[in-house]
């Protein structure tokens, strides 16, 4: 199956010199995944994780914060696509004829176009186990460390053992950007509650001079603002036995991009579009897999020596099954006597369900094993769910990639 009939041309473009608060009224809108920023070329797409990611003038220009992502081809596979999405960590990708910008296709697009077919595999098959999670006390500030530490974009708010709402990556982000429009003008009342979804006031009436320096104060208050002024209540489950085409259903019905997991009513993990992307990039037969996206960067140990460390994981935790493994190494800046500091991501898609964990290193034996140190506590720390499913057959794969076949 290929993106051909997903291809869009209802997209906003701007220009690299646009002006960063002209992204507010953009991404106001939720069904905006992002913009194209092309000049006299293209130059690549800004979506909402790059305003997360830290603070920015209102006067700044766009092009500062664009992200170089895949072209793709109005032909391409839509698993590559769904690989090519998650890889880049963008939810749009922009479609080109040769040198021409023909449109763009968003995950939104492929989900909808493979939802009819998932209902071959199960949430328990694609969701994360490992459930990171907040207090409702918690502040902002610290959510947004907590997002990036686990490099994840929704997060559970539990009080009381019990799962009170969800704040997401994008929850933050609208904050942020919201504060930013209202100091342009330099609003002399204080800082309104309707934007914020909380009572922000207590400056109200005090003349700020308007402008610019209006923000620093502001940011700071929102940056201690508890999360439960700004999670998303009440809270969408979905229970592990479901099938993935009835989770984005919800999904999609709910607007969300995101479902708390329960196991006997109780929360379990969290699934998201993402996983269901991941679920369409799983290798047919039941082959195990172990992808690496950036292997130039093994300077001190080899591929061999990476899929050997995977299948250490097999049959760990009285029948855990490895399903399949990405890992993705990154390269800073920074280095240490000539070699490179390296974050590595492993993701690994098991009978469990899926575990992700992230680790930073000189080298990548270093970054490597400090990932995979983390996956091993992550994996011994899971509660027990009294009986592991078995690996799916061949009936399964079968059933889960024969419309990819056929087509």
């Amino acid at each position: 199956m290929d993106i051909t009939d997903i291809v869009s041309q209802d997209y906003i473009e701007y220009s690299p010199d646009t002006r960063v608060s002209k992204l507010v009224g953009a991404f106001d809108d939720p069904d905006v995944k992002g913009v194209i920023v092309q000049g006299d070329t293209f130059e690549g797409v800004v979506t909402r994780r790059q305003l997360a990611t830290s603070h920015h003038q209102p006067n700044e220009k766009i092009g500062s914060l664009v992200w170089h992502v895949p072209r793709l081809a109005p032909d391409q596979d839509i698993r590559e696509v769904a690989q090519l999405m998650i890889d880049s960590d963008s939810k749009l990708l922009p479609v080109f004829e040769g040198a021409s910008l023909t449109g763009v296709v968003t995950a939104d697009d492929v989900l909808r176009a493979v939802q009819p077919f998932l209902d071959a595999a199960t949430v328990a098959q694609a969701y994360t186990a490992d459930l990171v999670t907040l207090d409702p006390d918690t502040t902002v500030g610290e959510a947004l460390n907590a997002f990036r530490e686990h490099r994840i974009t929704h997060l559970p708010v539990v009080e009381g053992g019990s799962t009170v709402g969800v704040l997401s990556l994008y929850d933050v982000t609208e904050l942020t950007v919201r504060s930013v429009s209202g100091s342009q003008g330099g609003d002399t009342s204080g800082t309104g509650t309707d934007s914020f979804g909380g009572d922000l006031s207590k400056g109200a009436g005090r003349s700020r001079g308007g402008g610019f320096g209006a923000r620093e104060g502001e940011l700071e208050r929102i940056l201690d603002l508890p999360i439960r002024d700004v999670m998303t209540s009440p809270v969408r489950t979905i229970d592990r036995d479901e099938t993935l085409d009835v989770a984005v259903d919800e999904m999609f019905a709910v607007g969300g991009s995101s479902l708390v997991v329960t196991s006997d009513g109780q929360p379990d993990g969290i699934v998201t579009k993402t996983d269901v992307l991941d679920s369409l990039t799983w290798e047919a037969g039941g082959n195990r897999s172990v992808q690496l996206y950036g292997s130039d960067l093994l300077d001190d140990m080899n591929y061999e020596e990476v899929v050997a460390m995977i299948d250490k994981f097999d049959d760990r935790d009285h029948g855990m099954n490895v399903i399949d493994a990405k890992i993705h190494l990154h390269e800073h800046d920074e280095t240490l006597r000539g070699t490179p500091l390296l974050l590595a991501r492993i993701r690994l898609h098991t009978d469990r369900g899926q575990y992700i964990a992230s680790g930073e290193g000189y080298g990548a034996s270093h970054a490597i094993n400090e990932a995979r140190d983390v996956l091993e506590r992550r994996i011994r720390d899971e509660k027990t769910h009294g009986q592991t499913k078995k690996h799916p057959d061949e009936a399964f794969w079968e059933r889960r990639f024969g419309w990819l076949l056929e087509a």
